[in-house]
């Protein structure tokens, strides 16, 4: 049986494309699963997953609390705002008072980059990031890969064009480090205040301007073509949040 090479999912950048490979296998199969009029499976009988949340979310937490539950995990839930953090309770201790209650595996998001690191380093359990500040956010960037193996049939050799504010996104950094051991080429386009300073040693281009055409949706916009070329990009003309254009 095929298992990972690490012990916690904290980022892209610490997991082999192997890992990657087989994570996407598995999800071919519950993808699957899904489909039926029963979506539960056991996979995860008996085991207790704490979902810790030091930030406020909505898709990731409730997507990571219906997979547990389909796969048929003990599922706990912890809100910051709910708890003794507000009394001044350190990271380590509130995770340690949760593991106290036999908890397996702890998913957690928090505001300050590094954490999940640093939490698998004190800690006995699993930790996976959900996010951790500006640094990653590892499993939004299978899902990105993943659906675009599913669209293109691969991402080998794929352009991939990251766009928006790539500075203060968590999701573009994690992009790059996936998109880059499956074999694509990366390119992050935005404004200059917005882009991280050394990104070119990570391997990937820069751009300010949109050049040459776009697919969306696999289907090339003629259109947009003209439109983007030489489009100057701002802070004011891109959402807060990345984006991605496939070329």
């Amino acid at each position: 049986m095929k298992e990972l090479s690490v012990n916690h999912l904290i980022g892209i950048k610490y997991i082999q494309k192997s890992d990657i490979d087989l994570i996407f296998e598995t999800a071919d199969h519950f993808k699957e699963v899904i489909n039926r009029p029963i979506k539960k499976v056991p996979s995860l009988r008996d085991i207790t997953i704490a979902n810790v949340f030091f930030e406020n979310s909505t898709r990731t937490k409730l997507s990571f609390e219906l997979a547990q539950k389909r796969l048929s995990a003990d599922v706990i839930s912890f809100s910051a705002a709910q708890s003794s953090v507000k009394k001044g309770e350190t990271l380590i201790d509130t995770v340690n008072n949760i593991l106290s209650m036999k908890v397996d595996m702890v998913v957690m998001r928090h505001a300050n980059p590094g954490a999940a690191h640093f939490l698998s380093q004190n800690v006995k359990a699993s930790i996976i990031n959900a996010g951790d500040g500006a640094h990653e956010h590892p499993t939004q960037a299978l899902l990105d890969s993943y659906t675009i193996r599913e669209s293109l049939g691969d991402v080998a050799g794929k352009k991939v064009v990251i766009v928006g504010d790539i500075l203060h996104s968590r999701v573009a950094l994690s992009n790059i480090f996936t998109y880059q051991k499956l074999g694509a080429q990366v390119t992050v386009c935005g404004p200059k205040s917005l882009i991280p300073k050394h990104i070119e040693s990570l391997n990937v281009k820069v751009e300010t301007n949109f050049i040459g055409s776009v697919i969306i949706n696999n289907q090339i916009q003629d259109g947009c073509n003209k439109k983007l070329v030489g489009f100057k990009l701002t802070e004011k003309s891109i959402p807060r949040k990345g984006y991605k254009i496939f070329t």
